[in-house]
């Protein structure tokens, strides 16, 4: 039982104006009721289509939402996107605003605000939200297509949306129903933004219990968007036990310490640097899967394998910004070529043009041929995740019932959102081990084609694509920054495992 009170915009809110969201909200209600946030204070970002937290006051220079202004009264006019293809388009607008000033943006590493606002106002955050709350209602399938497609103007804001994406879903995977509603209706009538502070290389946050509340405490080296979050997924481990704990708090909060360290070759504007979690504190009825009267997780919630599918989920996610960063190089470099490569006049097969050299169309050809393979494997990886999700009743971050179709029109079939339930002991440990093999088979052909195109293609360029007003270095810098992120070496021996001795591979915070 859920009661929201809520200072609403002027003007009749619709799923067709991505700029509505509520200015205050607060969900009040019975003893087990989920009170993720009391009042938060906002900024009202019209221009970037939702509404932010006032971040700290020594954060560093952001990007002004309003050279992107033109995009922002585009997308408030144009239809709310309806359709896998329709946001498909949407994606794709995106990346090619972003794409006109990368190399640009990359060199000055602000902060990127007005890339958010961008992605805000295209409605991209909510493509797999609930339609009832204003979301798009669509599955992971579409979602990775979308991530793969930004990833092509600019890796980093590809990255980060698929982050947001994957945070935004914790609480369907390790939350109960009534959290995971409230949670999305949080997130999709806000417009907001999602980090997370879950390195797993770290040690974890130390989590204590104080009355009704739990409080965490520790340091993160990585956050990956969390200076210009909205929400924060925080997760640790409770005092004197090995379980974990996940939960989203107000990222504009003392306690929410950003050390603004985040200088790396690639990757450059996804604000990955180091956070202090300092004291902060959240209900006990906000530990995601955890019964508060008890102070112990929830059995049939955490201790089954569909538990741990965030997993195998956000691997995919780095695939795909790795694979949609690599076909965006192709892309840049093919531009480049038909238009200012020179041919080369000493090889004794002169030609007029590059684009008639043999060695320029072989290795273009090569490259082509391998990318367009991996996105086909893509696909098929994401279509296997959102199986697995359908199987225990989601539909993206919809909750349908177990059993439900793809076809779903509204979010639901019997009875309200709220009151249907998840099947989560559909998912097999052997069904989610399968899965994770699949989704490395492509982690490993990602990142292989990846790196070898984002170094090749300057061998069809010339020596004056080198110039640091085209950065076409941006792309190898941003796929081998995050491929860093785990060895594909384990990805190559899972894949091996599985192909020998069919064994499917091992949980762990990278599988």
């Amino acid at each position: 039982m859920y009661t929201i009170h809520a200072a609403l915009p002027a003007g009749k809110r619709g799923e067709n104006d991505l700029r509505q969201g509520l200015a205050i909200i607060k969900l009040n209600g019975v003893r087990d009721s989920y009170r993720i946030f009391s009042v938060m204070p906002v900024r009202d970002a019209t221009t970037g289509g939702g509404k932010h937290l006032e971040m700290p006051k020594d954060r560093p220079e952001a990007t002004d939402p309003a050279v992107y202004s033109s995009a922002f009264q585009r997308f408030a006019r144009e239809r709310f996107p309806s359709s896998q293809q329709a946001w498909g388009n949407r994606a794709k607008d995106v990346a090619e605003i972003l794409a006109l000033d990368a190399p640009k943006r990359d060199i000055e590493n602000k902060t990127p605000r007005a890339e958010i606002d961008l992605v805000k106002a295209a409605g991209l955050l909510k493509i797999m939200g609930p339609k009832e709350y204003g979301g798009g209602g669509e599955s992971w399938e579409t979602g990775y297509k979308c991530i793969r497609e930004v990833a092509k103007g600019d890796a980093s804001i590809g990255m980060l949306l698929g982050y947001h994406l994957l945070w935004s879903t914790t609480a369907n995977v390790v939350g109960t129903e009534d959290q995971a509603t409230a949670i999305q209706q949080v997130i999709l009538e806000n417009n907001w933004f999602i980090g997370g502070a879950v390195n797993p290389r770290d040690s974890d946050l130390k989590i204590t219990s104080d009355g009704d509340n739990i409080v965490f405490n520790g340091f993160k080296n990585f956050n990956t968007g969390g200076v210009i979050s909205d929400l924060t997924v925080l997760e640790g481990v409770f005092e004197g036990t090995e379980d974990h704990i996940f939960t989203l708090v107000k990222t504009d909060q003392p306690g929410m310490q950003f050390q603004h360290n985040w200088d790396s070759i690639g990757m450059r504007l996804t604000e990955s640097g180091s956070v202090r979690i300092d004291n902060i504190k959240v209900p006990w009825a906000d530990a995601l899967g955890w019964d508060p009267d008890t102070k112990r997780p929830t059995k049939d919630i955490l201790s089954v394998p569909f538990a741990s599918m965030l997993l195998p989920t956000i691997q995919l996610v780095f695939s795909n910004f790795y694979l949609g960063l690599a076909q965006g190089a192709l892309q840049a470099a093919s531009k480049y070529t038909a238009t200012q490569t020179r041919p080369w006049p000493f090889g004794g097969d002169n030609k007029d043009q590059a684009t008639d050299e043999w060695y320029i169309l072989e290795r273009y050809g090569g490259f082509a041929a391998h990318l367009e393979a991996a996105d086909a494997l893509a696909d098929r990886a994401g279509e296997k995740i959102a199986r697995l999700y359908a199987d225990v009743g989601l539909h993206g971050s919809t909750i349908v019932g177990a059993g439900a179709t793809n076809g779903h029109t509204n979010g639901h079939t019997n009875g309200t959102y709220s009151s249907i339930k998840l099947n989560r002991s559909a998912v097999t440990a052997r069904a989610r081990g399968e899965v994770a093999a699949y989704v490395a088979h492509f982690k490993v052909v990602a990142t292989d084609t990846g790196l070898q195109v984002t170094s090749g293609i300057f061998e069809m360029l010339g020596a004056r694509a080198t110039g640091r007003k085209y950065l076409f270095d941006r792309f190898w810098r941003d796929l081998r920054t995050h491929s860093l992120h785990d060895p594909v070496a384990y990805r190559r021996r899972e894949v091996g495992r599985w192909q020998l001795l069919e064994e499917i591979p091992e949980v762990s915070w990278y599988t």
